[in-house]
């Protein structure tokens, strides 16, 4: 029983002292500009520029809106954007193509803490788009059928009106940063368990026999046996807690900067057990599509993580 309450308790320490000393000053500053450049149409403005530009990769207006809140707030973020798509006419293809290159994108809640550890964040967004990209034109021109699947209906655009248009700049970046707060808040639990979970995995000398076993496979790509324990918790527990994770080998000595850097584009993206979990809950029609969907994003993950492998 005591060895059960030590893992408690040093899990919980640790979860804490990310959520409130890492996490909550970036996603706090993070949300408030975003929220202000919603206000000013910013996000509206490029969503309608690159519009035509992304249309032959099969995605609307609501997608880039979608991608960009990815990349800039949180894996969560994208997912009012889906329900809109879901309800409104936007045809099941283009929610495929959108869902693929979402679930390839890196989440900012995860890439802005990280970068504080040495995550070269401009390289991870440029994989993200690309890999990204290429995971919906996959899943548009291939993985989904040209009849049948809604595709007269009219891709949704994005919305022209913020709902923060006419409030002063003051009340924006105030209720940005709430939000921001309401996003770590709601973190804490997750980290907690995973690092518990971690911590188990490690007391139980489980994580021993899983490294010997996966170690032999990383090598081969220039991966130490210390991330091991970080992937399977990522596709396990998600994005938010590998980056606990990471954090905590980095401040221990057992993963440098550059192994960060090299792993990162197979593991900065919502393509696991909880980030499905919650992308299919968006919508019926979004569930509906899941399947071309991930195939479409198992081809982009696999362009995107191999260029990380080869640049580092």
């Amino acid at each position: 029983m005591e060895t059960i309450i030590q893992v408690i308790l040093a899990g919980g320490r640790t979860g804490v002292d990310l959520a409130l000393y890492t996490l909550l000053p970036i996603m706090v500053v993070m949300l408030a500009l975003m929220k202000l450049l919603d206000a000013w149409g910013v996000l509206a403005w490029v969503a309608r520029l690159l519009s035509p530009v992304l249309k032959p990769f099969g995605i609307p207006g609501l997608g880039i809106f979608a991608a960009v809140k990815m990349l800039l707030v949180s894996f969560a973020a994208p997912i009012p954007t889906f329900a809109l798509m879901g309800q409104g006419g936007t045809s099941r293809r283009h929610i495929a193509a959108t869902l693929a290159m979402m679930m390839v994108m890196t989440q900012a809640n995860v890439s802005f803490p990280l970068a504080a550890f040495g995550l070269d964040v401009g390289m991870s967004l440029f994989t993200s788009v690309l890999g990204g990209l290429l995971a919906a034109s996959v899943t548009y021109h291939y993985l989904t059928p040209k009849t049948g699947w809604d595709d007269e209906a009219f891709p949704a655009e994005a919305p022209d009106v913020s709902p923060y248009k006419g409030k002063n700049a003051i009340r924006i970046l105030s209720d940005g940063g709430l939000e921001g707060m309401k996003i770590v808040v709601n973190s804490i639990p997750m980290l907690v368990l995973a690092l518990c979970f971690v911590n188990a995995l490690k007391a139980s000398g489980a994580i021993v026999g899983l490294t010997t076993l996966l170690a032999p496979v990383l090598a081969l790509i220039g991966l130490p046996e210390a991330a091991v324990l970080p992937l399977i918790t990522k596709f396990i527990a998600g994005g938010t807690a590998f980056m606990a994770v990471t954090i905590d080998l980095i401040q221990q000595g057992s993963l440098t900067a550059l192994e960060l850097n090299r792993m990162v584009g197979f593991a900065t993206n919502p393509l696991d057990i909880v980030g499905i979990a919650l992308f299919a809950s968006a919508h019926p029609r979004v569930a509906a599509v899941m399947r071309p969907a991930l195939l479409g994003a198992c081809v982009g993950l696999l362009v995107r993580g191999t260029i990380h492998l080869i640049l580092y």
